[in-house]
């Protein structure tokens, strides 16, 4: 009899991977061999996304090439601009996203998988574009110019939603949380993509069903919940009296714990960094401290530490990102993930089409409709 997994898959491997190890002694996380303390340390997020793309770190002629590439690409067509206008405003802008994605997939099909690599290119340039678009137009009523003289990613999203160039500390702090959400080996929204990719359907069709994946808070929403949590505290006290209530009530606390991670979460040590200079620089008293006893009382009382999402929501907020906005970067990020397992996918194809174990009641007969109870 085969062996039933009941929790999600955990502990099952579903496939090879040479883009990224997770978890390794409970605690380390590499990109292509490299790990994320000296990508994030000394890599921008476009050479992790060369990275990820082309399987080697690019060199300067390489950089420079790809960074153009990119910033020609930051505009969209005409036809997508009006189905963002035609959204609504209440729309959750992951929901933006993924009609984006959808739609740019029928201005611009991928034309077989030789045009992969462009594709990946095309929607890592334009897709902070559409959300800042229709973020724009639906709260000011503005059609912004998509076109900003920032020749990095993250300097081109906080000036298209600010409307100035970010400061250097913004922009680099920027620039690391895309690092760090840019690839985790078969998370919900990777795998999904890989399978949609197994198929043998097109690019557009697999990251828009990552994007779907990622939508669920029990995956991509965390940061968001985090933020939530953390602005119902005025100081820190308040918010250990708090959370030793909603423990003993049993509440679930976002952004605290992972599937794979045993030991500690090495992403957040990094972006709690940047947290605590980003609060610092910007003169909030109340964010870094607030999250801080939360992160020691989830410690002493549940033994748990906090994952990316905790201390990336008060880094987000002092960069001036609306809290609807946190999952989308991640997209932002991740499309430069997803498109390196689509590709691996790709090149070594194999459906993916997994069994179940039947639980459903024995073979009835059938009887007519005035016999049946």
């Amino acid at each position: 009899m085969n062996q039933i997994n009941r929790g999600g898959l955990e502990g099952i491997v579903a496939g090879q991977t040479s883009l990224c190890t997770v978890g390794v002694d409970g605690v380390g996380l590499t990109y292509l061999g490299y790990t994320i303390e000296d990508l994030s340390e000394h890599a921008c997020f476009e050479e992790t996304a060369y990275l990820l793309l082309y399987k080697k770190l690019p060199n300067a002629i390489e950089l420079e090439s790809f960074r153009e590439r990119l910033c020609k690409q930051r505009d969209i067509p005409v036809p997508l601009k009006i189905v963002l206008e035609q959204l609504p405003k209440q729309s959750h802008p992951m929901d933006v996203l993924r009609t984006g994605c959808s739609v740019l997939g029928c201005l611009e099909p991928e034309a077989g998988f030789a045009e992969q690599y462009q594709a990946a290119e095309r929607m890592l340039a334009c897709m902070p574009s559409v959300l800042v678009y229709w973020y724009h137009f639906h709260n000011s009523g503005q059609r912004i110019e998509v076109e900003t003289k920032s020749d990095s990613i993250a300097g081109h999203f906080l000036e298209l939603l600010h409307g100035h160039p970010p400061s250097e500390l913004n922009q680099r702090a920027m620039d690391v949380s895309l690092i760090l959400y840019a690839e985790h080996e078969f998370n919900a929204s990777t795998f999904t993509a890989r399978i949609v990719a197994s198929t043998l359907s097109d690019f557009h069709s697999a990251i828009t069903a990552g994007i779907g994946a990622l939508r669920g808070p029990l995956h991509g929403g965390a940061n968001e919940a985090a933020m939530e949590l953390i602005d119902r505290f005025q100081d820190p006290d308040a918010a250990e009296a708090s959370l030793v209530e909603m423990l003993a009530r049993k509440e679930k606390i976002m952004g605290f714990g992972h599937r794979v991670y045993k030991k500690c979460d090495p992403r957040s040590d990094i972006i709690q960094v940047w947290s605590k200079r980003l609060c610092e620089a910007c003169g909030d008293q109340r964010l870094y401290p607030v999250s801080e006893r939360i992160e020691q009382v989830m410690r002493r009382e549940k033994r748990m530490f906090p994952n990316l999402d905790f201390y990336s929501a008060s880094a987000y907020r002092c960069l001036g990102i609306p809290t609807a906005m946190f999952t989308p970067l991640f997209v932002l990020s991740r499309i430069s993930g997803w498109a390196a397992h689509i590709f691996e996918q790709r090149a070594d194809n194999r459906l993916i089409r997994p069994s179940a174990d039947y639980i459903g009641p024995e073979q009835r007969n059938w009887k007519p409709i005035d016999q049946r109870g």
